[in-house]
């Protein structure tokens, strides 16, 4: 099968793109700027340079390689930045899904699409893949819009829903573990949220989930997450506890007291049956995946 993967440049995308090589499937990788990927001696991969935001890029790279499946990836997604920059946020996360899916459509290739936890207002304990998206930001919101554009895509679609990504960096972006982990190994003070509740992600699961939706070609929303349930000042005081570094240094702050540009939902707690049942989806614990991210 060939696989092309939009942001492959990105956290997931590394991770995505390497498990799928190893699967040997075909993967033409695509993102904005020089590839920083490490397989270009893997004879099943190829990157290409491609703005989804510009149509004729996409129809550029899409009908030169013909994939079979196109996994949507590639997002404008700190939602302070959205947040600040709504026309350009709607016109990378709504506009750009609606360019590569009117070409995908066109091959009636498989369309995967990337979403978030954030399109849920998080007042509720739990979320169902059933449940009404309600957002609080900006960024959700445009992941809202795309999700519906995704719905009405007439070949096969599958959309995921992740929370909080983290693991050991590939291509340089940093996520909360090792912000903290840094941070601390520095002595420098850093303030974290008490009053968010998520379910963390770590990043090789949600791979694992995606390689199986495209495996198996399972349709529909799926929500990929972590199982356990946590804030982030506590994601940070286990980095702490792990490395034998000082915690006291980890201040706890409220969104109340450390204003945003952008409001976060409360609680998200994404429900996992589909996934388990369909996918065999089993996510490492928080404290498995803390220590593969933090292992040398």
């Amino acid at each position: 099968m060939k696989i092309l993967i939009t942001g492959a440049n990105g956290f997931l995308g590394h991770y995505l793109t390497g498990l799928l090589l190893s699967q040997e499937q075909w993967v033409i990788a695509t993102g904005r700027g020089q590839c920083r990927l490490p397989f270009h001696d893997h004879s099943h991969f190829v990157y290409e340079e491609m703005d989804f935001t510009d149509l004729r890029s996409v129809r550029n790279v899409l009908l030169k390689h013909q994939p079979d499946c196109i996994v949507h990836a590639g997002a404008m997604s700190k939602p302070d930045e959205c947040e600040l920059n709504q026309e350009l946020a709607y016109r990378v996360n709504v506009s750009g899904t609606e360019n590569l899916l009117s070409v995908s459509s066109a091959l009636n290739a498989f369309f995967v699409f990337i979403s978030t936890d954030f399109v849920f207002d998080g007042k509720e304990d739990s979320y169902r893949e059933e449940d009404t998206p309600d957002p609080v930001n900006y960024y959700g919101y445009t992941k809202m819009l795309a999700e519906q554009l995704v719905t009405q895509y007439k070949p096969l679609w599958a959309t995921v829903r992740t929370v909080l990504v983290y693991g050991k960096p590939q291509t340089g972006k940093q996520n909360l573990l090792t912000v903290v982990k840094d941070k601390l190994e520095k002595g420098e003070p850093y303030n974290v949220f008490t009053d968010q509740v998520r379910t963390p992600t770590y990043v090789e699961d949600l791979a694992q989930g995606v390689s199986a939706i495209i495996n198996k070609k399972a349709t529909g929303l799926f929500h990929l997450s972590g199982e356990d349930v946590l804030t982030p000042f506590q994601m940070a005081t286990e980095v702490a506890d792990c490395l034998g570094l000082n915690k006291s240094l980890l201040h706890p702050v409220t969104s109340a007291e450390f204003a945003q540009p952008a409001k976060r939902p409360g609680r998200t707690v994404l429900e996992l049956e589909k996934a388990k049942k369909e996918l065999d989806y089993r996510p490492l614990s928080f404290k498995e995946g803390l220590l593969k991210t933090l292992a040398d």
